[in-house]
């Protein structure tokens, strides 16, 4: 395993090397650059942005921008954010916690309720709680996330009954400890709802089609002919195969949190690195969006190889051994 893992690492290099050239590209293939707003500012010389761009290599050809961008990543240093103004390491992990505490709640909600559903309807074919949970799924795969968002922020505003944005309120700091994790799961559990059900949709509905399929397998029947409980039959013998493709699911989805919440941290204000990545495009913010990407790419990789770990270690017939 450990020899498998370096080799994924090793292979890893590359793909990241190439997508930070691509985007790099890109990025230089857009109309303009940070620089030209700069320039619309009268108390802002010419001078100065000369100043910036000869100091960050930006008045050199692409090519060398980018080999310069490289050598100081090999260095740990991802740049300045000219739009925050502080490095931009700093900036990305000082919005990294919020984006992932968000995600992993919507995650375990998603997990937490969807497996169990697929699995009740699965047993229960065919029945009216069958068919309604399979309606229920399908309207939550039919419900664009911002159009859920904005439903469910509606709501709040003629209830009152939740935060219509941000993360924590203005008088945070002066609430005792478990005032403040109250404030800030009242604020969390809209976008954390809205992210979870869209996810919640399409696994409770895959389990069912999983666990409908390993019912039906031969093993399946031998079981049950040997006299062994229906719980045991579910739950040792069908789940434990019905539940492999989720797992290569779970890597996916965990390496989908940067991206997943982009636009539901958007709509509630939630201050994450979807916002942040927004705000670096529209700015040009040619250093932030770099680490922004790097940071997407890293987490992509990272979730497909614990995909994989996770799949050998639940199902032992799956071994990565070198041939």
């Amino acid at each position: 395993m450990l020899a498998y893992i370096l080799r994924r690492i090793a292979v890893a290099l590359p793909l990241l090397l190439g997508i930070s050239f691509i985007t790099f590209l890109f990025i230089h293939m857009a109309p303009g650059n940070y620089f030209d707003t700069l320039r619309m500012n009268p108390e802002i010389s010419e001078q100065t942005i000369a100043l910036y761009e000869s100091q960050y290599h930006l008045d050199e050809p692409v090519l060398i921008q980018y080999g310069y961008w490289l050598w100081h990543l090999v260095q740990g240093d991802l740049g300045y954010s000219f739009a925050f103004r502080a490095p931009v390491a700093s900036v990305i992990f000082s919005r990294l916690g919020n984006t992932l505490l968000l995600s992993l709640v919507a995650m375990l909600v998603a997990w937490c309720v969807a497996l169990p559903l697929g699995i009740y309807a699965a047993v229960h074919q065919k029945t009216v709680i069958d068919r309604g949970l399979s309606f229920v799924a399908f309207v939550g795969m039919s419900i664009p996330n911002f159009f859920f968002a904005l439903l469910l922020l509606y709501a709040a505003a003629k209830t009152g009954f939740l935060p219509l944005g941000g993360m924590v309120a203005s008088n945070h700091e002066q609430l005792s400890w478990w005032g403040k994790i109250v404030d800030v799961a009242q604020h969390l559990a809209i976008p954390a709802i809205v992210i979870a059900t869209a996810s919640m949709a399409g696994l409770q509905r895959l389990m069912r089609s999983n666990m409908l399929e390993v019912l039906r397998a031969p093993y399946v029947t031998t079981a049950r002919a040997k006299g062994l409980s229906e719980k045991r039959v579910l739950f040792v013998h069908a789940l434990r195969n019905a539940i492999n493709p989720m797992i290569t699911l779970f890597g996916y989805e965990l390496s989908g949190l940067l991206s997943g919440a982009a636009l539901t941290e958007i709509i509630c204000s939630w201050p994450g690195l979807g916002s942040l990545m927004l705000a670096a495009v529209r700015q040009q913010d040619l250093f932030l969006v770099m680490g922004s990407m790097l940071m997407g790419g890293v987490m992509l990789l990272a979730g497909n190889l614990i995909a994989d770990i996770m799949l050998a270690w639940v199902d032992p017939r799956i071994r990565y051994e070198s041939r």
